[in-house]
């Protein structure tokens, strides 16, 4: 019974570290392959501004590409361009509806 108590006291915190360590390493590995800034400082030309799931397995994505913001349909088949806007016009607000009773 001693012995096992000391096996779990010894392997109890190698445990953690090793959940730690690959906490640490999920997190730097997606920062470094997934969205950090180039180390010179360019920006990036496309950007990812907003995703809607509309169903299981079916999205819609909005994308920023060369001053062209793209609206996408994305499925587990692939993408399909649904609609596309130039930056300047999408930032303009949209009137409000009239309510009706």
């Amino acid at each position: 019974m001693v012995e096992y108590l000391l096996r779990l006291a010894l392997l109890l915190p190698v445990l953690a570290g090793l959940i730690w360590g690959s906490l640490w390493l999920t997190r730097w590995l997606q920062t470094r392959l997934h969205g950090a800034p180039s180390a010179h400082g360019a920006a990036r030309r496309l950007q990812l501004l907003e995703t809607s799931l509309i169903a299981p397995g079916m999205k819609l994505a909005v994308v920023r590409f060369h001053d062209r913001e793209i609206l996408l349909g994305c499925t587990r088949q692939g993408l399909v361009r649904l609609g596309e806007t130039s930056a300047a016009t999408a930032a303009l607000p949209t009137p409000a509806l009239p309510e009706t009773v």
